[in-house]
């Protein structure tokens, strides 16, 4: 098994990677939220493959056990779904120590945090994610929150989990195409980091793909420290943190302007990180081969490196000045500088954003 601690000065917790990680459930969130009861609440298509596990754990370590499934998918992500789960929470007379175990993607993951954030002032709250993406990053860091018409996560909160229970198994069942947009988020962690991630992925593409347990505890494991590091020396995002939204305002923006589910989120940051590429390329940030290596990287993945369904750049702009990162009334962009390292840039001209969706289009 794999460890990786978050230490913040409020509260710390550890992420626990391993195949068959769930059958060891029960005891472990027992060790850090122990009460009679307990709610499970997991997305509807991973409670048949993997719930049986889940909920046979928490009930041989004593647990009353509340069970419920979540629709899946973005257009669930909604403050109609959580006062929904509010319904099942009280309805079963969970209390203030009971714990709030959430199995699935990061769209039921973020839901029911901000669920476990908000219910009774704040519940202990246990993030077991069953995808890549949810693996790598929604999972760790504490943020939650849900989707309104306006965009993308702006309405949520800053709860911390108890405890990230990892089972690496959960992802023998996962569509490739999910797969694949997990990756998305691994690489943006080389390119804002680690650059001998980047280069490590490139190299085990294969025994990633093959879904080698020991190759994907490593890449679990680096890109979870990588997401670690970051909250730890940045929590609320004053700075530091912002770091991880390299690609992501322009993705937030394909996302809001094409439809939840269009795009998956894993395909949104590749396309957005390309976009942002492509900026500091023609603001002479970077080399043009840096884009090159990330779009063949991306290439080889099977993620979209251009888009054929955007709709009008001056759309895509609106939409990006609703994004919550918006300081002073600018689009706020992370760029690169290197491989491995990235600034927060607040100037960028409306005309070189505008470049580079442009070059998006196929």
């Amino acid at each position: 098994m794999a460890v990786v601690e978050v230490k913040l000065p409020h509260h710390q917790y550890e992420v626990r990677i391993e195949p068959g990680a769930l059958r060891s459930l029960g005891g472990w969130v027992r060790d850090v939220a122990p009460h009679a009861q307990a709610a499970l609440l997991g997305d509807a298509n991973v409670m048949q493959p993997h719930g049986e596990a889940a909920c046979q754990s928490l009930i041989e370590a004593g647990y009353q056990l509340t069970q419920h499934a979540v629709p899946p998918g973005e257009d669930h992500k909604t403050l109609d779904q959580m006062r929904g789960l509010y319904d099942v929470l009280l309805d079963n007379r969970l209390e203030r120590r009971s714990p709030v175990i959430v199995l699935g993607g990061g769209v039921v993951g973020d839901t029911v945090g901000f669920v476990a954030a908000s219910y009774l002032r704040g519940v202990p709250f246990i993030q077991c994610p069953t995808t890549l993406l949810a693996m790598v990053d929604a999972s760790v860091g504490g943020k939650v929150g849900v989707n309104v018409p306006q965009g993308k996560n702006l309405i949520g909160a800053f709860w911390q989990p108890h405890l990230v229970v990892i089972d690496t198994d959960t992802l023998k069942t996962l569509p490739p195409r999910e797969l694949r947009c997990g990756l998305a988020e691994c690489l943006k962690h080389g390119i804002i980091r680690d650059g001998e991630l980047f280069e490590w992925i490139d190299a085990n593409l294969d025994r990633i793909n093959a879904l080698e347990p020991d190759a994907l505890v490593e890449l679990v494991r680096r890109n979870v420290q990588i997401k670690a590091n970051v909250v730890m020396a940045d929590e609320r995002e004053a700075g530091e943190r912002a770091h991880l939204n390299f690609g992501h305002t322009f993705a937030h923006a394909i996302e809001a302007t094409s439809g939840y589910g269009v795009y998956h989120h894993g395909e949104a940051v590749s396309l957005g990180m390309v976009a942002a590429m492509k900026l500091a390329v023609d603001t002479q940030r970077v080399e043009a081969s840096l884009l090159d290596q990330t779009v063949q990287l991306l290439d080889r993945i099977g993620l979209p490196t251009k888009a054929d369904s955007l709709v009008a750049t001056e759309q895509l702009m609106q939409s990006m000045r609703m994004d919550k990162k918006v300081a002073d009334g600018r689009v706020r962009l992370i760029l690169p500088d290197r491989m491995g390292a990235v600034s927060i840039v607040n100037d960028t001209p409306d005309e070189a954003i505008e470049a580079a969706w442009e070059s998006l289009r196929g």
